[in-house]
């Protein structure tokens, strides 16, 4: 423990403990009390320092900034019925009336954003007292701790033992309650001092608690300062940019519809003078009457006839099976009326 005392604590740690009175209740009673109450009443202002810190709000905040950038979204492609009116609104102009709306926020936001840096710097600079504090009372704990035990030691090695011996010797029973006296003195005292060293323990643990609220305060600082000098600057120059390119956007598609058209229109005439000069060069090629037309009317004459020679042939044989006929009917007649008359 003394290892951690500079030579100058050691010789106030030695002159200290030539004035520690065991024997004395009252003092012993009191041994340290000071500077534990001190701890204590330090412990309490740090914790409320914790309670106050607003680096949670600041935390929800930065959130909240977050979520108004990302609001903004450049591409955001709307449907149904809004589209249609959308239509009709300068795109440019949505978008830098939708920007004044979000900046207004983000300005707002910063402004307390600012407040609260400045807070938690303030912030910082208590707690880095706080810590130089905390460090006295662990000294003058460990000081306080030293003195007690080199006193301690120092009457059990000495005094205490004169005593028992005495007692011993002499086997008065005076002069052992004398020895179980100051040995009940020193266990109390000893007791004090495991008191104080719980007190010195609570002190080194509230060393590291504070660097952590201060290291938490310094970064959330730094992001607040981070935001302000990068983050919304940058979303203002992307949001002018954006705006810009709009308006080179607009005048691209107006430029590239018109070269779009202008090439529709040359296809159309392209195609309409392709078809005109095609039909004419094939009607100032085409004769009075198509050679097809020509060819059907020659084979349909020559098929009309071969059927009409084709009729009379069979007509012609008709004729001549029907004269047959006609014969031997005539023949049949004549028999017929003979064959009467002779009768």
């Amino acid at each position: 423990m003394e290892a951690s005392l500079t030579p100058e604590e050691r010789k106030q740690v030695d002159a200290f403990a030539e004035q520690i009175d065991v024997t004395n209740t009252a003092a012993i009673l009191n041994y340290g009390v000071g500077t534990q109450k001190k701890l204590a009443d330090f412990s309490q202002k740090t914790i409320d320092n914790v309670r106050t810190s607003d680096v949670g709000e600041v935390g929800e905040m930065l959130t909240g900034l977050v979520t108004q950038l990302k609001s903004f979204d450049i591409e955001e492609d709307e449907k149904g019925l809004r589209a249609l009116f959308r239509k009709q609104v300068n795109k440019a102009e949505a978008l830098k009336a939708k920007y004044s709306k979000v900046e207004t926020n983000v300005t707002a936001v910063q402004t307390e954003l600012e407040k609260h840096q400045v807070q938690l710097l303030k912030d910082v600079d208590v707690l880095d007292r706080m810590y130089d504090l905390n460090l006295g009372y662990f000294k003058e704990l460990t000081m306080y701790i030293a003195a007690g035990k080199k006193k301690l030691s120092e009457i059990r090695e000495g005094q205490l033992r004169e005593l028992e011996a005495k007692a011993q010797q002499s086997g008065l029973a005076e002069d052992a309650q004398a020895a179980r006296d100051l040995a009940a003195q020193c266990t109390r005292f000893e007791k004090k001092l495991y008191d104080l060293e719980l007190t010195r323990t609570i002190a080194m643990q509230t060393a590291p608690q504070i660097r952590m609220v201060q290291a938490s305060d310094t970064e959330m600082a730094e992001k607040i300062q981070s935001t302000i000098v990068n983050t919304i600057p940058l979303w203002k120059n992307q949001m002018v940019i954006a705006i810009g390119l709009e308006h080179s956007t607009r005048a691209a598609r107006a430029e590239r519809e018109v070269n779009d058209m202008t090439n529709q229109l040359f296809m159309k005439n392209a195609d309409a003078l392709k078809t005109a000069a095609t039909a004419s060069a094939k009607e100032s090629e085409r004769g009075i009457v198509d050679i097809e037309t020509l060819k059907h009317t020659n084979e349909t004459l020559i098929s009309a006839m071969d059927e009409i020679l084709q009729i009379q042939t069979e007509g012609k044989q008709k004729r001549q099976e029907a004269e047959g006929e006609l014969a031997n009917i005539e023949a049949q007649l004549k028999d017929k009326l003979l064959e009467a008359a002779r009768r």
